[in-house]
């Protein structure tokens, strides 16, 4: 691991790019939305809601839900719209001097923070240690430290004893659980402690339920925390349709079905890592153990290989936007096994094809 302080990097470029325009067409590997989604009843949930748009939004059912849903009092629950709204918030409202990111991860924090004038230093977890946290390379004075778990994009998934290591007195830490809900179990998750100096966690709905574009997630924290990002919030900051649907997506029936989707992906992971593993004489490598729904492959000419998937038919994340990753790198969502093995056909088909400028020889 290494600190680096410095931007030069996208972080404003994300996986909806992929897919945008001419890109709509392709099949869906780019976002790190849970295909087929959001479900049937979810739709009738949001629809019914719009009934009561005249009136403004309140939210007080929807929070008190999702602080039942961790086993917290409501004043430890803050909603927003989506996880990247709590981003803005944290960077704005709370009073720092020196905010560290853990890298490589999603880049909507740090980009967050140096909107809102901060200078961010980043501690860069290495590829040779699996990209796994050693708490010891966070540098001691840091007074907000901000880490994904399951990280996106790595897909490694960070034990909670070495996350809650970076716990201490005057400082925020703040860990982005956005994809937690995908993991079997919800394991190493730290949402609904309350035994952690300064924990800050933060969900999301969008990406199990399939809502990205109603905007919808939430913060836990200590009640002095929530008041002040509270306080740094726009009047009626979600709307009524998505606190419909935040109400209904951390019910029981909710909660089973997200479990059994967590569990469907497991399985879809590992056809899709032990297809990946037909490649490894072409230098492609899976970082891993991967925990996520997604995974990450390092793979020699990669970007030359993602312009050749999408003429084939396929959208996949660059890599090399996240620092800490080069052009080498690819995020690959994690879909069926019949989008897996099509999408597998492909790249085969793009490892075949010679690279620019070069043929066969008659």
């Amino acid at each position: 691991m290494r600190t680096e302080s410095g931007a030069g990097h996208d972080l404003r470029h994300h996986g909806d790019a992929e897919v945008r325009g001419d890109g709509a067409a392709l099949v869906d590997l780019a976002v790190n939305v849970r295909a087929g989604t959001p479900p049937a009843w979810l739709r009738e949930v949001v629809a019914g809601s719009l009934d009561g748009l005249a009136a403004y939004p309140d939210g007080r059912a929807a929070r008190a839900a999702v602080a039942a849903r961790h086993g917290l009092p409501a004043d430890r629950v803050l909603l927003t719209a989506g996880a990247a709204e709590a981003f803005v918030l944290l960077a704005r409202a709370l009073k720092v001097r020196r905010p560290v990111v853990v890298h490589p991860q999603f880049t909507e924090p740090e980009a967050a923070l140096r909107d809102a004038g901060h200078t961010v230093d980043r501690v860069l977890l290495r590829e040779a240690d699996g990209f796994r946290l050693d708490p010891s390379a966070v540098p001691r004075d840091a007074d907000l430290v901000v880490i994904g778990n399951p990280t996106n994009p790595t897909s490694v998934l960070h034990p909670a004893a070495a996350i809650a290591a970076l716990a201490r007195p005057g400082r925020y830490l703040v860990v982005d659980e956005a994809f937690m809900d995908a993991v079997p179990g919800e394991r190493e998750a730290l949402a609904g402690r309350t035994d952690v100096p300064g924990l800050v966690v933060l969900r999301s709905l969008t990406k199990t339920w399939g809502l990205a574009g109603l905007r919808i997630g939430y913060v836990l924290a200590a009640p002095e925390v929530v008041a002040e990002l509270e306080r740094a919030q726009p009047l009626w900051p979600v709307s009524t349709p998505a606190l419909a649907a935040a109400e209904a997506c951390v019910g029981p029936r909710a909660l089973a079905e997200a479990a059994r989707a967590a569990h469907r992906i497991a399985a879809d992971r590992a056809h899709l890592v032990a297809g990946l593993g037909e490649f490894a004489a072409a230098g492609l490598r899976v970082a891993g153990p991967a925990e996520g729904p997604f995974v990450l492959v390092r793979l020699p000419g990669a970007a030359a290989v993602r312009h050749r998937l999408r003429a084939l038919g396929y959208a996949v994340r660059r890599g090399d936007t996240f620092p800490g990753l080069d052009e080498e790198w690819l995020r690959l969502a994690v879909r069926d096994r019949g989008t897996a093995d099509g999408f597998l056909r492909a790249l085969r088909e793009a490892l075949r094809a010679p690279a620019p400028g070069t043929g066969a020889s008659g």
